[in-house]
């Protein structure tokens, strides 16, 4: 018989021994193994982090599919000829999808498509831009009341910071940055254009929002972005219009057909 020692020894070496397997595996299911690199896969995917809730639910995700394979193969599903006849649709409906997106990827769009996309929205590009301090309140009398403050060597910033409500711009000292008339609401946009730079709403502005007491820093002409800082976002854009697609898709299968030998 085995005394206590070697008992000790022996599970200590099968510890050791399986260590390294249960390491490499996210779980054993009826014996099969998931690899834990699977599972880092699916974390990394799921784009919530890497923490041991998130590792949890991948797993459980593992373990049910790996169920359902098991189960799938052991009924005899897989055999059936309706079952094999919807995974064939599935795969070929996968490779349709990928072999489309990497030709509209490598020569899909073409350079005169992007430079039309370029010059269309070049034009939304026209007139000029503010930059623009606001301070938003409730109360006409409040709005009127900041007004006279300033007037008197308030500083704007601060008075912005401790009394406007708009909670985008109030920790900024009101400051909104540079917009164009065409981004705001009506009452805002009309009296800003009429402001000079460094100028001030004499009175309080209403809006829906409530009313505004409205400063142009500066203004200027405005200027669209360059070719290349705009190409990847026009290329998307041309990829998203379904027309586009289905004339695309068109070309390449007609691509396709010129050069395959059909008999």
């Amino acid at each position: 018989m085995l005394n206590t020692r070697h008992l000790i020894s022996f599970s200590l070496a099968a510890l050791l021994i399986s260590a390294p397997t249960f390491a490499q595996n996210a779980a054993i299911v009826n014996g099969k193994s998931i690899p834990k690199a699977q599972l880092d896969k699916l974390v990394q995917k799921s784009g919530q982090g890497d923490n041991p809730q998130v590792r949890d639910q991948a797993r459980e995700m593992l373990v049910t599919k790996e169920l359902i394979l098991q189960e799938a193969d052991k009924r005899g599903v897989i055999q059936k000829e309706s079952v094999r006849e919807q995974l064939e649709q599935s795969r070929v409906g996968i490779l349709v999808a990928a072999v489309f997106e990497d030709y509209i990827e490598k020569e899909g769009v073409t350079v005169a498509e992007l430079n039309a996309a370029y010059e269309s929205v070049k034009t939304q590009y026209t007139g000029k831009e503010y930059h623009i301090e606001h301070i938003l309140v409730e109360k006409e009398t409040d709005a009127k009341a900041i007004i006279a403050q300033i007037k008197a060597g308030g500083n704007f910033g601060e008075i912005a910071k401790a009394k406007s409500k708009d909670p985008g711009s109030a920790t900024n000292g009101g400051d909104l940055g540079w917009v164009n008339d065409k981004a705001l609401v009506p009452e805002f946009s009309k009296a800003m254009v009429q402001l000079k730079n460094g100028q001030m709403t004499d009175k309080p502005v209403k809006s829906q929002f409530g009313w505004h007491i409205i400063k142009t820093v500066d203004s200027r002409d405005m200027k669209a972005p360059s070719f290349d800082e705009l190409k990847a976002e026009l290329k998307q854009m041309i990829a998203s219009d379904q027309n586009w697609q289905k004339a695309k898709f068109t070309e390449m299968m007609q691509k396709l057909r010129a050069k395959a030998k059909v008999q």
